[in-house]
């Protein structure tokens, strides 16, 4: 099954035809989501490689290592193998899109031969930021290399650090993903689940589910964590259910609490809790926009 554009997928349910992007903010979810898709291809005997940038190989190993994947077995037979970008993206010098692909398409093949159950692969795409020649393709490249994911028994995560690429960047390479990997959640339970997203290039928080006397906490600490990213903070409420009265009045407090020019942008609001907002009035608070559904963003 191929993901629909724009669909978030857990990393531990990727599977063949699956190419995602993903946008990440620490270093920490960098490691996390890297180790686990990594020794989950392992284990599904397929054959893996990874493409390091920022990260030494020997580093990427370390992660496999940490998250009690011992790495060596996989290395001696050739099912793993972890190289940088110069010897992968850059092998020519320069960047070639069609070259990329036709090697991925080699890869996947090679796999197969070789016995594997497929081919999984990521790579670090801080490299297309350096001044080397062709780097200014890689927008053509995610979009050619789709063909590979979906006509094979393969999967790929293309990783961009939001530290480095500016949200148009993001944007655009996003775009070229038939979807993204969900980020770990900041809290879920049965009835409400709070995950920072990447929407237009920009880090959002999606609220999902119900906010009433029970998440209120919940919803206060994750926008307390959202504070801290720069500019603007965004909420996207598309899959909201249900807010009280409690939880508007948290979202009041926390765009309260924003520096001076800064805004909690709280979009995809069902109308009536647009009106809501505005009838006990805090859509007085200044630094709060809210944002009906359908109305973007």
């Amino acid at each position: 099954m191929i993901a629909h554009a724009g669909a978030e997928r857990r990393v531990q349910d990727m599977n063949h035809h699956d190419h995602l992007c993903l946008a990440y903010g620490d270093d920490a979810e960098q490691r996390r989501v890297v180790a686990a898709y990594l020794t989950e291809g392992l284990r599904r005997g397929e054959r893996v490689m990874y493409f390091a940038d920022t990260s030494a190989p020997a580093e990427v190993l370390g992660w496999l290592a940490g998250s009690g994947t011992d790495p060596g077995p996989a290395l001696a037979t050739g099912q793993l193998a972890v190289t940088t970008a110069d010897e992968s993206y850059l092998a020519a010098g320069s960047f070639d899109p069609d070259a990329m692909v036709a090697g991925l398409w080699q890869e996947v093949e090679a796999s197969l031969a070789a016995g594997y159950t497929g081919f999984r692969v990521s790579g670090e795409m801080g490299w297309a930021l350096r001044d080397v020649p062709g780097a200014e393709r890689l927008a053509e490249y995610e979009t050619k290399v789709n063909a590979v994911f979906a006509g094979g028994p393969a999967s790929a995560i293309c990783q961009y650090d939001t530290r480095r690429f500016s949200a148009e960047q993001l944007a655009a390479f996003h775009g070229c993903h038939p979807g993204e990997v969900e980020p770990e959640p900041l809290y879920a339970d049965g009835t409400l689940r709070l995950v920072p997203s990447f929407r237009g290039g920009r880090r959002t928080l999606r609220v999902v589910g119900s906010v009433d006397y029970r998440t209120c906490d919940a919803l206060a600490a994750a926008l307390e964590t959202a504070l801290h990213w720069p500019g603007d903070v965004h909420v996207d409420m598309s899959g909201l259910e249900f807010i009280d009265l409690g939880g508007v009045r948290v979202l009041a407090h926390a765009a309260a609490r924003l520096d001076a020019g800064r805004r909690l942008r709280v979009g995809e609001l069902a109308p009536l809790l647009c009106q809501v907002i505005g009838m006990v009035g805090f859509a007085d608070v200044p630094a709060l926009v809210v944002t009906a559904r359908g109305a973007g963003a």
